[in-house]
């Protein structure tokens, strides 16, 4: 594995310098902030109280979803709302902690909403915004907008493109999606000069692309092995191209269970356990080269609220920068 704790990552965002430094591991929480089981809608009952409460505690980042449509064979709603109004209004809400998305679908949206949008949370939230991007797998979503499903790589790459020229003053550039003729210009612009973009898993690109085109990655959990084989090979790709180092990061579900010695059995794409696995858990995908775990609480079987001091507590002082 390369070793990445003596580098540095690059200076975009006041989000971004928060939740990723090389060799170290930070912790976000992914909205909604509720568990809602199997249900795939939640009730989104104290939802601003509980983001203040987790920018208070010292998390470093919320998570929304961008689910256009609620398609009931994946079971899952998001938070229901659109992820740009509602990191509209956790930006007014929220005093510091980051505010991520993962993922914008960008081969369902034009890429100049996407990067006006983006740019004015950005503003807005004082360069609090983590955009991460995808090109989609419901393919239900796609019909009801006129899209096509099979070609959503090539927009997916165009619509990069075009985000990142949205950051140059009367841009110039000739795209599927627009032809930029440097007589406009789009406004605001990101605080650090781009938005952070981190691609997520493959978005039908080749490996060499994604490491080359992103801010960071962002993945899920694997086993150790295989999770380890996977942030060696992202980073080795950004080193061949001669890039500077880049994060890595992923999700993972839990349900903290009271006993903090609890020991830890499977649940959907993650584990309920006590605090003391989790902290095992998280010091070795720390080890491995993640740099920031995004949990979500959905399946928790306590009180969020408690559960989320109950990380700040026990947790939070050590997985933090």
């Amino acid at each position: 594995m390369l070793d990445d704790s003596t580098q540095s990552f690059p200076k975009i965002n006041a989000a971004y310098a928060r939740a990723f430094q090389p060799g170290k591991l930070t912790l976000g929480l992914v909205t909604p902030l509720e568990a809602h089981g199997n249900s795939p809608t939640p009730t989104l009952e104290r939802h601003i109280e509980r983001a203040q409460l987790a920018d208070d505690l010292g998390f470093s980042s919320l998570w929304l979803r961008d689910v256009p449509f609620n398609v009931p064979s994946f079971g899952d709603a998001g938070q229901t709302f659109d992820p740009f109004v509602y990191l509209g209004l956790l930006a007014g809400a929220t005093k510091t902690i980051g505010l991520g998305v993962a993922s914008v679908i960008l081969p369902l949206r034009h890429p100049a909403h996407v990067a006006k949008s983006a740019a004015s949370v950005d503003v807005l939230s004082g360069g609090r915004l983590l955009l991460g991007v995808a090109s989609g797998d419901r393919p239900e979503e796609y019909p009801a907008m006129n899209m096509d499903f099979d070609s959503r790589g090539e927009r997916f790459r165009d619509s990069v493109s075009y985000i990142r020229a949205m950051a140059d003053a009367y841009p110039r550039a000739q795209m599927e999606q627009g032809v930029l003729t440097g007589a406009a210009d789009m406004l605001p612009k990101p605080v650090g000069g781009r938005i952070p973009l981190l691609i997520t898993g493959g978005s039908r690109q080749h490996p060499d692309w994604v490491a080359q085109n992103s801010d960071g990655w962002i993945t899920y959990p694997r086993n150790p092995s295989a999770q380890g084989q996977v942030v060696s090979d992202y980073r080795a790709r950004i080193a061949n191209a001669g890039l500077p180092t880049k994060p890595v990061l992923q999700s993972l579900y839990v349900d903290v269970l009271p006993e903090a010695d609890a020991d830890p059995r499977p649940i959907h794409l993650g584990f309920a356990s006590g605090t003391t696995f989790l902290r095992q858990y998280l010091s070795e995908v720390r080890a491995l080269g993640i740099n920031h775990v995004a949990l979500n609480l959905r399946f928790n079987s306590a009180d969020v609220e408690d559960t989320m001091k109950r990380i700040a507590d026990d947790l939070l002082p050590e997985f933090s920068l």
